[in-house]
């Protein structure tokens, strides 16, 4: 579970603009929504490659830029 502690001084907002940040970094609410249902292997796997098919994808945009 991610946790953090306010600063002193420091607003509410501040502190759960940090949180929101580090939940993001840490894919706890990803898993979350992941874990919800049950998947078939199948549909993660092919999920996973569309991911990863995307990815590269954008990678290759971004090299081509950089070219």
């Amino acid at each position: 579970m991610s946790e953090i502690k306010l600063q002193k001084g420091e607003s509410v907002e501040n502190g759960l603009k940090r949180l929101k940040r580090k939940v993001d970094r840490e894919g706890t609410l990803e898993e979350f929504r992941n874990r919800r249902f049950h998947r078939k292997p199948s549909v993660v796997r092919r999920e996973r490659m569309k991911k990863a098919k995307f990815e590269a994808m954008l990678q290759a945009r971004r090299d081509e830029q950089w070219q």
